[in-house]
């Protein structure tokens, strides 16, 4: 009861933007349909005269559907940029298949006795594919444009990843903010929004008569009105153009930090870390909320900028691991721990970079770190036991993973199963609570800020120093949840805010401080 209550006042106090992310939500999902509509329903026409044609038309409009969706907008950004656009052409490109099919069979499937009667009367062939075959097709192209409206739905959630907007905001920010809340106030109306769309359209699908043609009339009419849902909310003020992760824009050491300590009012996007640095360097953003030792800063040629006001705490890694594991093979504990202390930020860095942009797969990069660390042993039995290792999905969580396993395989006789790419910190925390995996790589400053929230004057209080922040993460993770923090690796993966040198260096930016200026000259 306490959570529908917290949901309820949680989707009120948002009640504006959520209102607005879901007409944006509308938005994307018509304009991107009518599309798919104007270009599928003539495709499909066009096939059920030329069937040879029709394997290829199809095979080619299946294919586009099963290319992964944000891989699809990744390779969008150099050629589209951000923002609508990309988000538009994925969201047709998925909705393509089921147009063409339906109107494809459904035009195939008028029965031959009603084509020749309307040859009969000297119906041209464009009257009897509008007045007939359309017609009496109209129910299963409907179909087609149904999936196709629901597909929309859920896949638009990812428009949020590109800086478009729409319901998704919510969704991955409360996925990476551990925030239930707010993945549920993004996720229930998507859901609600796909099925009150289905019904709506299964209502038109199965008129009759004169109702049918009067719908076909209305048709585009009401696609028109729907897809002028779709505004692009940025903020105002600069010429500069900033793009924030969903979990940057909801965190104390994020945006909102940025704002209440240093006065920063820049025009802002939400855009997902995957593609926000491909964005930066191909000049689509200006600024991006990143992560200090990520090896994209020296494959893209970006700075971060100085936190002359230190709103950003550290971030340093350690795996946690369950107790009752530890109890179990109390010899893991010392295993893990032959990483402590031994990479520092420019190293791992390095190490990201060859990941990131050199290509080297991060079971590679792990050996060769462990052998010329002189920590590699080639694995033992595995008989013992196993252990299940679980990690975040972007490359440093799955470098630091590989070599914990190869670690626990050289050092000792258990077996290792690895889960990576488990998603934010909510999915790998709750996996590690319940059981699912044993062990996971974390940060303190995300332990502090995003599982255990403190309040904002205890935070402010420990983000000054690591020691305090780890002492604080640790005993809590221990008493609370039956966790212990081993012994830190070394780096601090803190976030940052970063922009393309060259830029920097034109405008004299080198802190955020130097930003906040530079924006108040600008105004």
């Amino acid at each position: 009861m306490e959570q529908h209550e917290s949901l309820w006042l949680f989707m009120q106090q948002q009640s504006g933007k959520l209102l607005q992310q879901t007409i944006q939500h509308i938005g994307l999902t018509f304009i991107s349909l009518s599309i798919a509509i104007l270009i599928g329903l003539p495709l499909g026409i066009y096939i059920t005269r030329n069937r040879r044609l029709a394997g290829i038309v199809l095979g080619v409009a299946g294919i586009l559907q099963t290319i992964p969706s944000i891989a699809l907008l990744g390779f969008m950004i150099p050629i589209l940029g951000i923002g609508p656009i990309p988000a538009i052409t994925a969201l047709f490109l998925y909705a393509l298949l089921p147009v063409i099919r339906n109107t494809y069979e459904g035009i195939n499937g008028v029965d031959a006795g009603v084509r020749e009667a309307a040859i009969a009367m000297g119906m041209t062939p464009f009257q009897r594919l509008v007045r007939v075959e359309l017609v009496l097709a109209f129910p299963v192209i409907m179909a087609g444009i149904r999936t196709a409206t629901v597909i929309n739905v859920g896949v638009g959630t990812l428009a949020a990843y590109i800086a478009a907007g729409g319901l998704g905001e919510f969704i991955f920010g409360g996925i990476a903010l551990n925030n239930t809340n707010m993945i549920l106030a993004g996720a229930i109306p998507a859901a609600l929004l796909a099925i009150v769309l289905d019904f709506l359209l299964s209502l038109v699908q199965h008129t009759g008569g004169r109702g049918r043609r009067r719908a076909i009339a209305l048709l585009p009419v009401a696609l028109l009105v729907f897809s002028s849902f779709y505004v692009l909310p940025v903020g105002g003020g600069s010429r500069l153009l900033a793009g924030f992760t969903p979990e940057f824009m909801g965190r104390r050491d994020g945006d909102i930090g940025l704002r209440a300590e240093y006065g920063l009012h820049i025009r802002t996007v939400v855009i997902s870390d995957a593609v926000m640095y491909k964005a930066i360097y191909n000049h689509k953003l200006d600024v991006i909320s990143g992560y200090s030792t990520d090896g994209r800063l020296k494959a893209y040629d970006l700075i971060v900028l100085n936190d002359d006001k230190k709103i950003f705490p550290p971030y340093y890694a350690a795996p946690v691991i369950r107790k009752e594991v530890l109890t179990k093979y109390p010899e893991l504990g010392p295993v893990l721990n032959k990483l402590a202390g031994k990479i520092n930020d420019s190293l791992m860095t390095l190490l990201n970079y060859k990941a990131e942009y050199e290509g080297q797969s991060p079971e590679q990069i792990a050996r060769d770190f462990l052998t010329g660390q002189g920590l590699y042993h080639v694995p033992g039995t595995g008989d013992k036991g196993t252990v299940v290792l679980g990690s975040k999905i972007f490359p440093e969580q799955y470098i630091l993973t590989d070599m914990y396993a190869m670690l626990i395989r050289g050092y000792t006789d258990l077996k290792v199963e690895s889960k990576t790419g488990l998603g934010g910190t909510k999915i790998c925390f709750e996996a590690l609570t319940h059981g699912q995996i044993d062990m996971y790589p974390e940060y303190t400053g995300t332990a502090l800020l995003a599982i255990l929230q403190p309040s904002p004057d205890v935070a402010a209080r420990l983000a000054a120093n690591r020691d305090s922040v780890y002492n604080y993460v640790s005993q809590r993770f221990d008493r609370e949840y039956g966790l212990t923090w081993l012994e830190p690796i070394g780096f601090n993966n803190a976030y940052a805010l970063m922009m393309r040198r060259s830029q920097a260096r034109q405008l004299g930016i080198l802190s955020i401080s130097d930003l906040v200026n530079y924006l108040k000259k600008e105004r």
